[in-house]
């Protein structure tokens, strides 16, 4: 998932306050130090409010991600006029940028924190199986629209999307839990080679 720059500048309503108060939180303290009293520290009115509105952290928490979700499918790459080739390339840089700014490292090690509760607590679990299903979808329909065209090979969309998102999600657990972009940058080319030689077809 992405940052929250446009709803950090501007909160539209309480409910926006309180996701950019928890989306603060989150990068400063991560999900083991995250209390509802340091998301209050950044929310502008009253604690009070925010328990008017969550029973505890793991219920506003919940909240957080199915709004970020929201956002994630707004911001992930859908028809923006390239070929299915460029297509994908631009969801790859979309999901593992770089450089990545301490803001997002932070956000992401929270996430990384936040997935690991999905072994163990089905809410956490639904939300990442719908997360993932997203992307994966995403990038199944890509596949399938450059088969169509005759840009891609015939391979079969959903493996294929089933492989690369697990690279993907691989690479951005290992680069916020190794402290290494290298290996970022050397599974971003690899992303790279597999679409030339593997998806592309032939001329």
């Amino acid at each position: 998932m992405t940052g929250a720059d446009s709803f950090l500048d501007a909160p539209a309503n309480t409910r926006e306050e309180i996701m950019r108060a928890t989306y603060l939180a989150l990068c400063e303290h991560g999900y083991a130090g995250l209390t509802i009293q340091r998301i209050a520290d950044e929310f502008e009115k009253s604690k009070s409010l925010i328990y008017h509105h969550y029973d505890g952290k793991d219920d506003l928490l919940v909240e957080f991600l199915e709004f970020m979700l929201d956002r994630f499918e707004e911001e992930v790459p859908d028809d923006v006029g390239e070929d299915p080739a460029d297509h994908l390339r631009t969801v790859f840089d979309h999901a593992l940028p770089t450089p990545l700014s301490d803001e997002r490292r932070e956000f992401s090690k929270a996430m990384v924190e936040l997935r690991a509760q999905a072994a163990h607590d089905e809410r956490y679990r639904d939300h990442f199986t719908r997360s993932d299903r997203f992307l994966c979808e995403r990038i199944a329909d890509i596949v399938a629209e450059g088969i169509d065209a005759g840009v891609f090979s015939e391979v079969e969309p959903q493996e294929t999307a089933a492989l690369l998102m697990t690279t993907i999600t691989g690479a951005m657990t290992r680069r916020v839990t190794s402290g290494d972009d290298d290996d970022v940058t050397e599974v971003r080319a690899e992303l790279e080679r597999y679409v030339e030689t593997r998806l592309e077809a032939p001329p």
